[in-house]
């Protein structure tokens, strides 16, 4: 059931709910000026629907947008049936993907999170104080109870991911140590970033022509060609409006984002809504904090489309993007070609301040950098300013302590 008159946006919402296994006996779309903070869409549209799921015998209701746990409540209460918003199917569905410990660990706290909120007067059985030996007088009620426990359960799922993370820092600062530069997909779901990851490396990651079909980073070399020394990392894809508990429970995943040297931008070529699935990508990578990472973008599916496989440049002359198809193979010698160019050509401008104690890191920037300016003030700190690759800067900061240079810019990406 969608709140919004987009019919592209109901069929994502038709094929998230064929996702997780729903049977759909119909599709409504409810246009309101304003939300009803009781029910969202109305008396009336409640009274409506209540007919059609007492004649049909429908058992469960989704909504295509968040429902507040009041408005769920009285749903529920009004049609006698389960009603499930767009952030509890899509928790369903990440549920049934969930493979890995720290998948299934993420899950479940998004979940609990979730229903923590949801624990809000309502059900009467929760409101039952305990009572007996010991325990006599004003004591816990069950409700509080849960809240309490849940509670407890989240700081251990916390406690347990922290300690995942740490592990995939410590495999991450081994990767960094070498001369390894990683490449990230990221993308909408369904983009084909899996089958691209699996062409790209010649491994058998699972793909399929779903919603969410990979939850579970996976980190892998390139195969063949130049781009043989790469590392390539698949990451969970992206959907329009996704829920802030699902970007919050997979930060740890998603930092392979944020660590990459470069993200490849996989966009469905032959979907009519490429801009707007783009835009809502672009909008998760803000809000995970690596929206000014470079950026390479491929148009994946020109199989569907029938296009021709091409590099594309922006109008400085510099390459923006590739049309290839991960299915039959074409345009991929050229996305191949493509990523040493554009990691060995990005660089970064760095503002220092070193203190006399710092000379071995102002001597290797000095190695491996191009100092533009130094100078020095009367307490011997020396003030520089240096473009240096960013492979050889991310080199350094695993061997340094590197608090006291600073970003000057944003990276100068593929020819810059």
């Amino acid at each position: 059931m969608d709140g919004e008159a987009d019919p592209d946006a109901g069929a994502e919402f038709r094929h998230l709910a064929e996702d997780a296994g729903a049977e759909i006996a119909g599709f409504l779309t409810v246009r309101r000026q304003r939300l009803d903070p009781a029910t969202c869409i109305g008396r009336g549209k409640v009274a409506e629907i209540a007919e059609r799921i007492a004649g049909e015998d429908i058992g469960l209701v989704l909504f295509d947008r968040m429902l507040g746990p009041v408005q769920e409540r009285n749903l529920e209460k009004a049609w006698s049936a389960r009603v499930v918003d767009r952030v509890g199917l899509i928790l369903d569905i990440f549920a049934r993907r969930a493979r890995t410990h720290e998948g299934k660990l993420q899950v479940e706290l998004a979940q609990l999170t979730r229903l923590r909120t949801r624990l809000v007067r309502g059900w009467t059985h929760l409101e039952r104080q305990r009572g007996g030996i010991g325990l006599r007088g004003p004591g816990e009620t069950q409700l509080e109870t849960d809240r309490r426990l849940i509670g407890e359960r989240i700081r251990v799922l916390r406690a347990r991911l922290v300690r995942v993370a740490a592990q995939r820092a410590t495999q991450r600062r081994a990767r960094q140590r070498a001369p390894v530069p990683t490449v990230a997909l990221v993308g909408y779901t369904n983009a084909g970033k899996s089958s691209l990851f699996n062409a790209l490396t010649d491994t058998g990651q699972y793909a399929a022509d779903r919603l969410f079909a990979t939850l579970d980073p996976s980190v892998r070399r390139l195969s063949g060609g130049e781009g043989s020394g790469i590392l390539l990392a698949d990451t969970v894809g992206f959907l329009r409006d996704l829920p802030t508990e699902l970007i919050a429970a997979f930060r740890a995943t998603l930092e392979e984002v944020n660590q990459a040297q470069l993200l490849l931008h996989v966009i469905d070529g032959s979907s009519p809504e490429q801009e707007a699935q783009a835009a809502a990508v672009e909008e998760v990578l803000r809000e995970i904090g690596a929206g000014d990472l470079p950026r390479l973008l491929v148009i994946n599916k020109i199989d569907r489309t029938g296009e021709e496989p091409l590099v594309f440049y922006d109008p400085g002359g510099l390459p923006r993007g590739v049309r290839v198809s991960a299915r039959t193979g074409q345009g991929l010698d050229l996305l191949r070609a493509l990523l040493p160019q554009c990691l060995g050509k990005q660089r970064l401008l760095l503002r220092c301040s070193l203190g006399p104690a710092e000379g071995a890191l102002r001597s290797h920037l000095h190695r491996s950098g191009k100092v533009l300016e130094e100078c020095f003030d009367a307490n011997g700190t020396g003030h520089l300013l240096v473009e240096i690759d960013a492979e050889k800067w991310r080199r350094l900061q695993s061997a340094y302590s590197t608090e006291s240079c600073q970003r000057s810019d944003l990276p100068h990406t593929m020819g810059a």
